[in-house]
């Protein structure tokens, strides 16, 4: 998971460094289009509105949802920019997390004053 953890790390840190210089009130979309364009001059893959197909119980579900981004077609990033914080949230990203099966997420709140208050790491399996 070392690879993961740098990769979680490097896009905390671009969160962080974004939401410095701008602050707390862009639309989502402007900072998904930022956070996007510094992490691939950072040298990362990043995939944006990527929609997720699944299978529940033998049927198969086509583009039944979107995710925000995959950063290095590992990190699921889940964007939000409101004010107040819903638990609702992070349970939205394990569920992606679960029906991609992938390990790692991070729901990342720009609406908040200190960015540090909308950083939530969630793992596939870890409760």
């Amino acid at each position: 998971m070392t690879q993961e953890n740098e990769i979680s790390g490097d896009i905390v840190d671009a969160a962080v460094k974004l939401h410095q210089r701008l602050g707390p009130g862009l639309l989502e979309s402007a900072y998904e289009m930022i956070l996007a364009a510094e992490l691939v001059r950072r040298g990362h893959r990043v995939e944006t509105q990527v929609p997720v197909s699944f299978d529940y119980e033998g049927m198969k579900f086509e583009n039944a949802f979107r995710v925000d981004m995959i950063v290095d077609e590992q990190i699921v990033v889940e964007l939000k920019a409101t004010e107040q914080k819903n638990p609702v949230f992070a349970r939205q990203l394990k569920t992606y997390l679960v029906l991609m099966n992938k390990d790692i997420g991070l729901l990342l709140n720009f609406g908040q004053m200190k960015m540090v208050n909308g950083i939530e790491r969630i793992v596939n399996g870890y409760e």
